[in-house]
């Protein structure tokens, strides 16, 4: 982020993190929450365009940051990962628990969301157990008067000893008193946390031994009472992360170790002992929150959350739910490839405008023939194929995707194919990773840090590649028009085509099952583990906040990463489609060379090769196989479908090619940035190396199999 130590500002010791603070006034707010309540909402729209995002060092944990201007101040918001508890499960989940307690934060707004206090009020106590900066944020108010909730916000802010503020962050009502709020406490010295939550008897007796101890060695830096249950409460990651923000280890403080001991020997006497004591405090802070609201929220239980029970019966029902995932799949289909075409051929005609000029330019200044190939003809050719066939699709597919996400339709995808995870015994939520993939990969390899367990995160990341990404798009497309839709189709042909794509795509997440089951059973052997699901409030979508968002944090991006890596690419293909050695290019040769064994998958040489070289953007696969089918020294592309169905029958295409070419399009090796991303994600070129290799393999024998089946019956 281009920050330093020497910088301006205050570092968060145990994550690393480095704020830059305009001036040394400027507050330190950290933005905490549960998923799905609204945070980013109310970050996004008390910093609007002033943030800037990171990752948290030695993290793949995203770190956003903002500033906010009230009165004469400046706050600097972070905006921490959501998080259900402050005992960490996730990366993400450690990242936001060890900034609130570790970070020295002025102040903390915890969001919650107004529909479902009693559950976010766990977060709240366990975030008011340590400190008492807190201002306690109800979003969403608008939703819950739509479903006759009333929250009466004085009487919570009585009993929790904290200010609580309604807001509905999308319509930025209550943004103004929430700021308002947050500079009187930030400018409050730090005291007590007013609110304390109430323990059985053995629990509360061993923190009154424990804590007078612990005061004497950390003094004022950290809440006592808090970290005397934290200590017997143990947790590895939390005790490491205090060790670094203390400068010692505590624990091993023979005093304290020894009074320690002491307060577990309470705890055993009340017959409390290993995972009883987590068990009992997270049943204390459950029974607190259930009490908080029980005279504080008020609604009718009849009638509560009626709409969406109704609208769930039809989405999760075990009859109904999947056809309607698949016909939801297939009208994204439609909707991007029909909405795709005209788009990028605009884009294509003024990218190879571009071209034009440039030509015009090396001709001007006299450029030889080789530098103008390599630079234009090849490095330019071929980023402006991948724009153009990349660009138009990801800006209608994202955009449509982060529509059903916050639509809260997701969710219910993760719930209907959960069991067959289970079964697999990998995550359900393995299926937002899938979903993500469609779009691309690489965001789908992104997306797995959702998932707790590093062995089914892994299993994710392997077989992510399996679900194709919308660069394998133009391939499979074109192959289904041309060999199994046609011109007899009609005006019905993209949605025949349509049909076809979604039956490839579900012939992805059945291999996905079959491989997870077998790296469950293999190389990542373990039990399935346990998640909360939650199913949110079905919300009209903010439209033009969710396609600015899904263009520049997701097509943008993805892009970029795509052009930097096809840059290379074209420079290699236009050197081995122009050096000859004897009298065949260097193209020609390797096409030579791999034909033998393309042949035992149904494909030829030619293809094979195209593949491999289309490893930095599966984009270019189909230009590679024109460009060596016509011996031609450039990529290129014909007038229509029909042109190319015509090259690739005379070049010796059959069904039984098509087939094989869809099948290798949609298991094979991932591309060069998303093999990129999963090194950055594992941190490992082993399982980089593995990821690679699954879903090669699975194509080879899939194809293998099909093809020697197919031609017995020709």
């Amino acid at each position: 982020m281009g920050l330093t130590n020497s910088s301006t500002g205050i570092k968060a010791v145990d994550s690393g993190l480095v704020i830059k603070k305009l001036t040394p006034n400027d507050k330190v707010i950290a933005v905490a929450g549960n998923p799905n309540v609204g945070k980013s909402t109310v970050f996004n729209s008390l910093t609007g365009l002033n943030q800037h995002t990171g990752n948290w060092p030695g993290k793949t944990v995203t770190s956003a940051q903002g500033y906010c201007r009230y009165g004469d101040s400046t706050y600097i918001l972070v905006d921490i990962p959501g998080t259900y508890s402050l005992m960490a499960h996730s990366a993400e989940e450690e990242v936001a628990r060890n900034f609130i307690c570790f970070g020295d934060p002025d102040a903390v707004i915890v969001i919650c969301d107004a529909t479902c206090l009693e559950r976010n009020f766990n977060l709240v106590l366990q975030i008011l157990e340590f400190t008492g900066k807190v201002v306690v944020c109800v979003n969403m108010m608008d939703e819950a008067r739509k479903k006759n909730i009333r929250v009466d916000l004085d009487a919570i802010s009585k009993k929790l000893g904290v200010p609580v503020i309604g807001t509905t962050a999308r319509k930025k009502n209550g943004l103004k008193e929430l700021m308002q709020s947050v500079s009187q406490l930030s400018c409050q010295p730090e005291e007590n946390p007013p609110f304390r939550i109430k323990y059985p008897k053995p629990i509360e007796d061993a923190i009154a031994h424990l804590e007078p101890f612990i005061k004497q060695k950390v003094e004022k830096k950290i809440n006592t009472r808090w970290l005397s249950l934290k200590l017997l409460d143990y947790d590895e990651t939390l005790i490491t992360a205090l060790n670094e923000y203390l400068g010692y280890d505590l624990i091993s403080d023979e005093e304290i170790q020894k009074q320690l001991n002491i307060a577990k020997k309470i705890l055993s006497d009340g017959r409390i002992t290993g995972n009883d004591l987590r068990d009992k405090i997270v049943a204390s802070i459950v029974l607190t929150a259930e009490d908080i609201c029980s005279d504080t929220v008020h609604f009718n239980k009849s009638n509560y959350n009626a709409r969406d029970r109704k609208i769930d019966r039809i989405l999760t029902n075990k009859w109904t739910g999947i056809p309607i995932m698949l016909a939801l799949l297939m009208g994204i289909f439609w909707l991007t490839i029909t909405g795709a075409n005209y788009p990028s051929q605009l884009i294509s005609d003024g990218l190879f405008w571009v071209q034009d000029r440039l030509t015009d330019f090396f001709q001007y200044i006299g450029a030889p023939d080789w530098l103008h190939g390599m630079l234009v003809l090849g490095v330019y050719r071929v980023l402006a194929w991948v724009v153009s066939v990349m660009l138009p699709p990801m800006a209608i597919f994202f955009p449509l995707f982060t529509l059903l996400e916050d639509l809260g339709y997701l969710p219910r995808v993760a719930f209907n194919l959960d069991k067959y995870f289970k079964k697999c015994s990998a995550c359900g939520k393995q299926a937002l990773t899938m979903c993500m993939g469609l779009g691309c990969n690489a965001a789908g390899i992104i997306g797995c840090r959702i998932i707790d367990s590093p062995r089914e995160r892994l299993i994710a990341i392997i077989t992510n590649n399996f679900v194709p990404c919308n660069g394998r798009f133009p391939t499979l497309i074109a192959i289904i028009t041309m060999f199994f839709v046609g011109h007899a189709a009609g005006p019905f042909e993209s949605v025949f085509s349509v049909i076809l794509l979604t039956g490839v795509i579900v012939l992805g997440i059945f291999m996905t099952f079959i491989v997870s089951k077998i790296l469950s059973k293999t190389i990542l052997k373990g039990i399935p583990s346990s998640f909360t699901l939650e199913l949110p409030p079905y919300r009209i979508p903010q439209i033009g906040k969710v396609i600015v968002r899904s263009i520049f944090d997701r097509t943008i991006f993805v892009l970029a990463r795509a052009v930097v890596v096809a840059a290379p690419a074209g420079l290699i293909i236009w050197i081995m489609a122009n050096i000859s050695i004897g009298n065949m290019t260097l193209l020609a040769h390797c096409s030579n060379f791999l034909d033998p064994f393309a042949k035992m998958l149904g494909m030829d040489g030619v293809i094979l090769f195209a593949f491999i070289l289309g490893l930095p953007a599966n984009e270019i696969v189909i230009p590679i196989i024109i460009m060596a089918y016509m011996a031609s020294g450039s990529i290129m592309e014909l007038d229509s479908l029909w042109d190319l169905k015509q090259l690739l029958v005379n070049n010796g295409w059959t069904w039984i090619t098509a087939i094989s070419t869809m099948l290798f399009s949609l298991m094979h090796w991932p591309c060069s940035t998303t093999c990129l991303t999963i090194r950055k994600e594992t941190q490992s070129w082993k399982w980089t190396a593995i990821s690679f290799a699954v879903p090669t393999i699975a194509g080879i024998v899939i194809c293998f199999v099909f093809a020697n089946i197919a031609r017995l019956f020709i």
